[in-house]
């Protein structure tokens, strides 16, 4: 036999891996929408960006942080994230038309209203300052999460931080208004400082997620942190920090924390008391480098179940297990089939998770999720994940669950959500009320003027051993550039059909501005059925976008709320009751069509959506036929109930009843 024809022989698997290559590209990329398909969708909404109020005097300072000695020569990513908002109901009258934003450009949490709010409940604008707690220049904050945590129907505000443990921000049973004096900083971890000067750990999170996990009726909180403990942000800091042991499976991050409710009281020096639960999580799925995290019930049984999204490496599923006063989780794993690619299965992908979201995205009364990845064409190209469910029914998920299996299947590519960008945040919600799902999702990473892409390809390409080091990762200084003019994603259905492939029309739409974003909060703000949302920007200022979207369908909102003895709705900021943490709402019409949601007590990655939860109805206008299941002291309830279309606020106790007041 000639060289020749042995080469060409040798060659025939290398020529076929790279046809076979070709093809599944070629095949993934198409068909994709054309520009004037994209118009016609784009046709359908209308949404006006309106300036948001901020605290007199108010100027940002900064453009990038100050960081440990370490990270100097990366400083550009260590500031990458901390943008968030949040739209909550701050006053008690049924309209989430207040604001909760933190800015990196002064690393100040802002409280304001939203530019939709009535004269009646607008304020002035201010800051959350921690003191008399102790605070220092190492310290930022990253995420506002509004929530009643101490049981007074008041709304409240934890915020999270790098550089210390969270503070909960505990509105005061005198307050007559909204400002600075309204709150009271509580540390959610106990510390003590004979000094003054913080003593505590230095933890560094990114994802709170707020859920009843135990049945209890009370919140529970998940801290997930990022970065190990350590002083991150401090220029004088010691040589303490590290990064990633890999790029695919990291699990020396900061890790999970459970906090449990344990007591809460009311008056002018409010108080709530957590207690860790340290064995809530398995150790295993409780190290990672935690971005995202979400909850819903999805076995039916009243207590959520828990998904934590995970930057360089493995996400978690944890089923619930827990009893009232007992959280634990133990995790559910995904199955490959011969033709699954190992990042697909659930709990075993490589991938770099940074959002998450619940929602049913075809109407079968099951709970989907949404996950962000690293998506960049000719970047990294990993892809998001849209786990759909493929459980028969509540019970079956459970009984997998219960064995340690996911019953899931990831359909990115299929319903055209897999590839947008370097993706963060990521919410879904019915804009048109026609009763199919939108979804919205934060992107990019660092702006500037000098491309960096080849750098962080080549330090992906590198061993696991030299991740560690700070030192060996490439320079990300003011200035570089990584996926820094991507917009953020407006994801729309083609055509009617709930089943449809999505497209992206962010451009098409006008709100796509090219600035990295973070966070992500939708809500009813005026009380009309029209979702509105709002944007962290990350080192640019916060958007805030109108729904006035011509002929919206019809529209069920509910405000679902647990009963507080003695409450008074309308006085000193007391409202109709406590958020009904982990209620699960199934609609079905007299069409044929079943849509599933929940009451969402602040999870994702640093954008929380208002308390409310909405259904479109599209042209129908009769009675809905509307089924609630919630955990009251450690049991089960359910109740069906014929709403018509329109606000509700319902009670939720030992049986669901519409309130008196709203």
């Amino acid at each position: 036999m000639s060289s020749s024809n042995t080469r060409m022989r040798r060659s025939v698997p290398g020529i076929i891996a790279l046809a076979a290559i070709l093809t599944l590209f070629l095949v993934a990329r198409l068909p994709s929408a054309s520009g004037s398909e994209r118009e016609q969708i784009a046709s359908r909404y209308k949404f006006t960006e309106m300036p948001i109020a901020m605290p007199p005097g108010y100027r940002p300072v900064q453009t990038v942080r100050k960081v440990n000695p370490v990270y100097h020569h990366i400083r550009s990513w260590i500031s990458a994230v901390g943008a968030s908002v949040a739209l909550t109901d701050l006053w008690g009258r049924g309209h989430a038309d207040a604001m909760c934003l933190v800015d990196t450009r002064t690393d100040q949490v802002v409280v304001t209203y939203t530019p939709t709010a009535p004269a009646q409940d607008r304020f002035t604008p201010f800051t959350l300052n921690g003191a008399p707690l102790p605070m220092d220049a190492a310290m930022a904050p990253m995420g506002c999460t509004p929530g009643d945590f101490n049981g007074d129907s008041r709304m409240d505000l934890l915020v999270n931080y790098w550089g210390r443990t969270p503070i909960l921000f505990l509105a005061r049973s005198d307050a007559k208004g909204l400002s600075p004096s309204t709150y009271v900083p509580t540390e959610l971890i106990a510390n003590q400082s004979l000094d003054g000067q913080y003593h505590g750990p230095r933890w560094n999170t990114n994802a709170v997620n707020v859920a009843d996990f135990d049945g209890s009726g009370h919140p529970s909180i998940l801290v997930a942190n990022y970065f190990p403990d350590s002083d991150v942000l401090d220029p004088h800091g010691q040589n303490n920090v590290t990064m990633n042991t890999s790029m695919s499976n990291a699990k020396n991050g900061g890790g999970a924390h459970m906090m449990r409710w344990f007591s809460g009281s009311s008056g002018k020096h409010p108080s709530a008391r957590f207690v860790e639960q340290k064995s809530a999580i398995p150790y295993k799925a409780s190290t990672g480098w935690t971005l995202a995290a979400s909850s819903a019930d999805l076995t039916g049984d009243g207590m959520p179940e828990l998904y934590v999204a995970n930057d360089f490496g493995k996400d978690h599923l944890l089923y619930n297990r827990s009893t009232p006063g007992h959280i634990l989780f133990s995790e559910a794993l995904g199955h490959r089939g011969p033709t699954t690619p190992k990042s697909f299965v659930l709990g075993k992908s490589s991938f770099k998770g940074m959002g998450v979201d619940f929602a049913d995205l075809n109407h079968n009364g099951r709970f989907d999720m949404m996950v962000s990845n690293i998506t960049t064409a000719w970047g990294l190209e990993e892809s998001n994940f849209t786990w759909m469910n493929t459980a028969k029914d509540a019970a079956d998920a459970k009984r997998q669950m219960a064995a340690g299996d996911a019953p899931f299947s990831q359909k990115a590519q299929e319903m055209g959500l897999a590839w947008t960008g370097w993706g963060w945040d990521v919410k879904a919600g019915d804009f048109r009320n026609d009763g199919n799902l939108e979804i919205l999702q934060a992107e990019g990473f660092i702006k500037g003027t000098i491309n960096r892409w080849p750098w962080l390809q080549e330090l992906a390409m590198s061993n696991d051993q030299i991740y560690t080091n700070p030192k060996m990762w490439p320079h990300a200084r003011p200035g570089d550039d990584i996926a820094g003019d991507q917009p953020m994603a407006f994801y729309s259905r083609r055509g009617s059909s709930p089943t449809g492939t999505y497209v992206n029309v962010t451009k098409e739409l006008g709100t796509g501005a090219p600035t990295p974003t973070r966070g992500i909060a939708t809500a009813d703000t005026r009380g009309t059925g029209a979702l509105d949302f709002a944007v962290a920007r990350q080192w640019g200022p916060p958007a805030f976008f109108a729904n006035n979207t011509p002929g919206r369908g019809n529209f069920l909102g509910l405000d679902l709320y647990r009963p507080v003895a003695g409450a008074e709705p309308g006085t000193n900021l007391q409202g109709t009751g406590s958020p009904a943490y982990g209620a699960t709402v199934q609609i079905r019409t007299p069409d044929g069509r079943t849509q599933i949601s929940r009451l969402d007590g602040g999870g994702g990655h640093s954008g929380k959506r208002s308390f409310e939860v909405n259904f479109g109805l599209g042209s129908y206008n009769g009675p809905v036929s509307v089924h609630i299941e919630w955990c009251q002291a450690g049991q089960m309830r359910e109740q069906t109930l014929q709403l018509n279309p329109g606000n509700h606020s319902l009670l939720l106790d030992s049986a669901a009843k519409e309130a008196t007041t709203r």
